[in-house]
């Protein structure tokens, strides 16, 4: 989709077709976007469901007037992709959560390993979360998604290994090349269900995680022979399944 995105919590227009996009979302298409009547639009509510509009008029400052052309529901692509991210330093967290909405992560789960130098406590915790899921929505409307990456509660080492086990295909990227490994490029995808794939720290995954994420059925693999940032190897991993899966076909 090529319109500008914006996000509703529902689509349902008034007798005539009609729907007015005001509030935050309306601003910004009137003093922002400065949209004029005639152009497309496209509302949806991040979970698919979405409708393509033809503007018909902007009033005052922050309200749009659209009318509903058409309105549809976009299936939920397979396989779907979770990336386990353990958390980075600074702001790199958002980083890759911007960058992996882009590429078409379907979900993203905070993980807070034991090698993280950041941690997710208390009301820091909760803004970070907050800001990861803020992230993936503005991402996901820059990137013309109508179905955004859901961004889950921070997870422990124990929750992630609950993950994997239920997973079709479950991979631990994992540059410790003493370890036995796989090249991801190589790794069996299965053609519909669950990829789960772990993104460890800058200090990478501990012996002991990655002995119970492979109890928990996982594997470990590796993405080349460079050791990307943790910020951007989630990123360049899902870029290579969606690629061999098809999705990007």
């Amino acid at each position: 989709m090529t319109a500008p995105v914006f996000v509703v919590e529902d689509l349902r227009a008034d007798g005539s077709g009609q729907y007015v996009l005001d509030g935050p979302e309306g601003r910004h298409a009137v003093s922002v976007k400065r949209l004029q009547p005639g152009e497309e639009v496209v509302l949806t509510d991040g979970a698919g469901r979405y409708a393509v509009c033809d503007v018909i008029a902007a009033e005052g400052k922050d309200r749009l007037v659209v009318h509903l052309r058409t309105v549809a529901e976009e299936p939920a692509p397979q396989p779907r992709i979770t990336v386990v991210q353990a958390l980075p330093k600074g702001d790199r967290g958002e980083v890759a959560v911007e960058t992996m909405t882009e590429v078409g992560v379907d979900a993203i789960v905070p993980w807070q390993a034991a090698r993280c130098v950041t941690q997710w406590r208390g009301d820091r915790g909760l803004k970070s979360l907050a800001k990861w899921r803020a992230t993936a929505r503005e991402a996901g409307k820059q990137s013309r998604r109508v179905r955004f990456p859901e961004v889950a509660d921070a997870a422990s080492t124990k929750q992630v290994a609950a993950l994997l086990a239920e997973a079709d295909l479950a991979a631990v990227l994992h540059s410790d090349f003493e370890h036995t490994s796989t090249p991801l490029a190589t790794a069996d995808l299965p053609a519909t269900g669950e990829i789960v794939l772990v993104v460890g720290p800058e200090g990478g995954v501990a012996r002991d995680e990655v002995a119970l994420f492979e109890e928990a059925g996982a594997r470990t693999y590796v993405l080349g022979p460079s050791v990307m940032r943790t910020s951007t190897a989630g990123t360049a991993a899902a870029a290579l399944l969606l690629g061999r899966t098809g999705r990007w076909s």
